[in-house]
């Protein structure tokens, strides 16, 4: 999925129905109760800034407590501090370990629990660190000019890994690294060479150093580079689950690279393995597309990883496949399955996987068996879940989940079945203090049958009898969706909060509706996925609670290019907010960084493909422009770059066309830092707010 930010049957998902076995969660909804909250003032994005963000859960081996990071907000000085905390399993008030340094996470236990390992930057780098389990005798191990990131703990607690971005000649050589490091910052001479595409990736021009595997004992001496060589492992350009895993026995490490020549144009990722001791690396996958995400059954006989079958489409199905180490045979363990598998993990036992796949907007657990077959529903509900562990003894789940309306948390459950129980409750305050409103669904039939499911947001204290003003937000990808998931960029709270419907309609291309579905959209950007949001916005117009003249819609990304499309075929909005958005197809495809993107959805390059890039191009419908239209880019965003926001911008003032323009210099595709984040939202619902109520 390129450009994200972040309604199917059962019968028709080729999968197990619930049965009696399935844990519903009954979530607690406390503020999302009508008539709970009507004294409550509404959510804004000042009360968004306020929340922890909890992430990077890990249950310690003696199965009593988690481990976690928190991202809080600090206005004042600009920055997102993190900090790792522990809770027991049992349940209890979380303690905070770490204090010092503004970043702290990766937390890792030890074998025997004892212990955690982390990554730091309090020494002014990122190094790896240890504590004691209760936050005691927090010890520096790294020191290296390469810096670390990425730690494991390896089974045995004799050796760490961890990534280092190194030059490839010195490798492990620290005082090789140093040097170098010393001479490229002290040089005058800030120009670069490049004789390879692939030379700036998301937001940073590549330069001479890789990311490598290096692995460590645990005071940090005899440190070995593990994968020497101009590649970088994991693919800086690989999203998704972790690309690296240690065997149960430590003597192995699976890893995932890609070694084709043209990594601008190439998924083909494979996984590798190499001794923990150091050695030859060997593939040991051959798939044509990517392979990702090793992670080796507890008795070390098996292998899972996800893998996508076609080369060269980054939206392809994400498959759960196990590989026998003694046979060398993989296969398919949800062939059946028409969702992307999103992250997965082995129980205890070895004999099944628990993986999470998103439908229809949610994101529940499944299980099979390691050996293929059925599948079987775990825990649904309307939340995303993921971060999924199991206890050493396999009685108790951990795992994270968030929804549309309350952020990320922690819970517990029983293997054996019941009701799951919060182990953090870190915003329960704010939560309980403002209005958030449950999403609700929209599903329509379109023209040619096709079933589009939308979100629906409704305004705090909703009104029944008024008529509110409607925002239509479209998602990123285009192979992206909105759902049950917690978004700080595009939060539908704080855009209800501000009196709008919010809309969010899952067209042609979103993913978690079927992989023929997201296929849709390839080379027909502005066709049927266009229809489908058309024929959502008809439908909204017609409900009693909505004013069908006051619309306006707005996107990033490929939500952004849309936008730009709705500007040349509709004047149906009253205002646009374009967020990064493509404008210039040809000009998009010349600048952007990962090539397989616009050949997969174009067919090829515009020089290949020019009546694709010519039809699909927003750029072409120029003088049809007449929405005001509020602009907004980051200069460091190298996935649609700046010049395609000034190229709108332009074309938008030589039209007339009330437009603004909102550039952030330190920001990329995203916008990041607090106070930027404070000026877009104030920007962009001032913005939303001046055209809904112009006479």
């Amino acid at each position: 999925m390129r450009f994200i930010f972040g309604a199917a049957e059962a019968d028709r998902m080729n999968v197990m129905r619930p049965t009696a076995l399935v844990l519903f969660l009954f979530l607690p909804a406390l503020w999302a109760q009508p008539g709970a909250t009507a004294t409550r003032p509404a959510f804004t994005v000042e009360t968004m800034l306020k929340l922890a963000r909890v992430s990077e859960p890990t249950i310690s081996p003696d199965g009593l407590q988690v481990a976690f990071s928190v991202q809080t907000v600090d206005i004042a000085n600009n920055t997102k501090p993190t900090q790792i905390y522990v809770v027991p399993v049992a349940g209890g008030t979380p303690k905070q370990l770490t204090r010092e340094g503004s970043q702290n996470g990766r937390p890792r236990w030890s074998p025997d629990s004892k212990r955690l390992y982390f990554v730091s930057n309090r020494s002014g780098s990122s190094q790896i660190w240890a504590m004691n389990a209760d936050g005691a005798q927090q010890k520096q191990v790294t020191k290296l000019a390469s810096e670390a990131s990425g730690v494991t703990v390896v089974p045995n607690g004799e050796r760490l890994l961890f990534l280092s971005n190194v030059f490839p000649e010195c490798a492990a050589d620290d005082a090789c690294n140093a040097r170098k490091i010393d001479e490229e910052n002290k040089s005058k001479v800030k120009a670069r060479i490049y004789t390879s595409l692939l030379f700036r990736h998301w937001n940073e021009w590549r330069g001479e150093r890789r990311q490598h595997l290096l692995t460590a004992k645990t005071d940090g001496s005899d440190v070995r580079d593990l994968t020497p060589g101009q590649y970088d492992v994991p693919p800086f350009s690989l999203g998704g689950p972790e690309g690296y895993a240690v065997s149960p026995d430590s003597t192995e490490v699976a890893f995932v690279m890609n070694v084709d020549v043209d990594a601008a144009s190439s998924t083909n990722s494979d996984i590798y393995t190499v001794p923990l001791a150091g050695g030859d690396a060997r593939k040991i996958t051959n798939g044509l597309g990517a392979d990702n995400g090793p992670s080796y059954s507890p008795d070390g006989r098996m292998l899972g990883f996800l893998s996508q079958a076609r080369p060269g489409l980054e939206s392809d199905r994400w498959r759960l496949m196990v590989l026998d180490r003694a046979t060398g045979r993989a296969s398919s363990v949800t062939e059946g399955l028409d969702r992307w598998v999103n992250s997965f993990t082995w129980s205890p036992d070895s004999t099944r996987l628990f993986f999470t796949a998103e439908d229809r907007g949610r994101t529940g657990v499944q299980m099979v068996q390691a050996t293929g077959g059925g599948l079987r529903n775990i825990i649904t509900g309307a939340s995303s879940l993921d971060d999924v562990q199991f206890s050493p003894d396999g009685r108790t789940m951990i795992y994270s989940e968030m929804s549309g309306s309350r952020p990320t948390e922690l819970y517990r459950v029983s293997s054996t079945g019941g009701t799951a129980a919060a182990l953090t409750h870190l915003n329960d305050g704010v939560l309980l203090s403002t209005q958030l409103t449950a999403l609700e669904d929209l599903t329509i039939d379109t023209a040619d049958r096709s079933r589009i499911q939308s979100f629906i947001v409704k305004p705090p204290s909703f009104d029944p009898s008024r008529r509110y003003p409607v925002m239509v937000l479209l998602h990123g990808g285009p192979q992206g969706s909105w759902g049950e998931a917690w978004s700080y960029r595009w939060n539908a709270q704080v855009m209800a909060g501000a009196g709008f419907v919010v809309v969010m309609p899952n067209p042609r291309g979103s993913t978690g509706y079927g992989q023929r579905f997201i296929d849709e959209v390839s080379n027909d950007w502005g066709g049927k996925a266009y229809d489908d949001i058309m024929a959502v916005v008809d439908r909204v117009a017609t409900l009693p609670y909505v004013d069908r003249d006051r619309m306006v819609a707005a996107g990033g990304s490929y939500g952004g290019y849309m936008t730009n499309w709705l500007l040349g075929h509709t004047n149906r909005f009253k205002a646009l907010v374009s967020h990064a958005g493509v404008f210039d197809l040809k000009s998009m495809a010349g600048e952007t960084e990962e090539l397989w993107f616009v050949k997969a959805e174009f067919g090829g390059m515009p020089w290949d493909s020019t009546l694709a890039y010519d039809r699909w191009s927003p750029s072409n419908f120029v003088k049809d422009f007449k929405t005001p239209t509020l602009v907004i880019h980051g200069e460091l965003d190298y996935r649609v770059p700046v010049t395609q926001g000034l190229q709108l911008f332009t074309a938008l003032q030589s039209q007339k066309v009330p437009s603004r323009l909102l550039l952030f210099p330190d920001e990329g595709h995203w916008i990041m830092k607090p106070q930027n984040t404070l000026l877009w939202y104030s920007q962009f619902l001032g913005w939303m707010d001046e055209w809904v109520n112009k006479m």
